[in-house]
């Protein structure tokens, strides 16, 4: 009972600082997001014990995926120009070149390490930029935090409605290999609640057609369920329950946005091609 009702009151935390974080304004957009991405690779490079003895490089890599997210959020915003990712390219060649000094038994490992969680996690985050920014008619950057809002009430109501029908009716595996709980009719139930909610939006927003936000619900809940998996299989790869607990039943970092972390980029796309063309 005390667990149920800390994981409530840390939920109900949650989606109001991302809710808030989205909607109110753009600078705190950059704040919560700024920081998510920083907690995110700091969680990331602990996982894969990269930096065990080394907080120092933990925090640099950290920090580097920090200023990547900032940097296209000014640029986007037309505040600076293409130069403000130098910094930045600066420390994708600091990680290589300090290898050289180092006495790493694989420095191949620790590239690819530092690679793989500036792509998953910082570049990620870092299109979210691309999308909740957009030229306006007159050639302006509107702030519109449509589309990323959505993107997570697609996500959250897919997780809970496959949660809901996946418990009292699930009875074949979805993927038993990496999630022996997940079931195909759990994932069914999360894929009709997501795609309901959608033609909400498209009562509220008319002006993108009913059947392109079914679209884009069902793109989001298929990459979200893919990158709930993903994490599950870099869980289990690394023999786990969970990625952290820097949320109070909830666990980590990882944990609260691995289906977010591959559904960003299929929205991108599907936003590029279909609504904004």
């Amino acid at each position: 009972m005390k667990n149920l009702l800390t994981r409530t009151l840390t939920g109900i935390i949650f989606v109001t600082i991302i809710a808030s974080g989205i909607c109110i304004h753009p600078y705190l957009f950059l704040l919560v997001f700024g920081l998510v991405t920083g907690l995110t690779l700091w969680e990331f490079s602990g996982l894969l014990k990269q930096y065990k003895n080394s907080v120092i490089e933990r925090f640099v890599s950290s920090l580097g995926g920090v200023y990547l997210f900032f940097s296209t959020f000014v640029y986007v915003n037309g505040l600076a120009g293409r130069e403000i990712f130098f910094p930045y390219l600066l420390y994708l060649m600091y990680v290589f070149i300090s290898e050289l000094y180092g006495k790493s038994a694989n420095p191949i490992n620790n590239w690819a390490y530092v690679i793989l969680a500036h792509v998953y996690c910082a570049g990620t985050f870092s299109l979210l930029n691309l999308i909740i920014f957009s030229p306006g008619n007159g050639g302006d950057i509107i702030y519109n935090p449509l589309f990323v809002l959505s993107l997570f009430v697609f996500v959250w109501l897919n997780d809970t409605g496959a949660y809901l029908v996946g418990s009292t009716m699930g009875k074949r595996r979805l993927f038993e290999r990496i999630s022996p709980k997940k079931s195909w009719e759990g994932f069914w139930g999360g894929v009709v609640v997501a795609l309901a909610s959608s033609q909400l939006f498209a009562y509220y927003v008319p002006d993108i057609s009913w059947y392109n936000w079914l679209g884009l619900s069902a793109v989001v809940v298929v990459f979200a369920t893919w990158g709930d998996l993903t994490e599950s299989l870099l869980k289990r790869t690394l023999a786990i329950k969970d990625s952290g607990h820097v949320i109070p039943g909830h666990g980590g970092m990882l944990d609260r946005f691995d289906s977010i972390l591959l559904a960003i980029p299929a929205m991108y796309i599907y936003l590029e091609l279909f609504i904004r063309n």
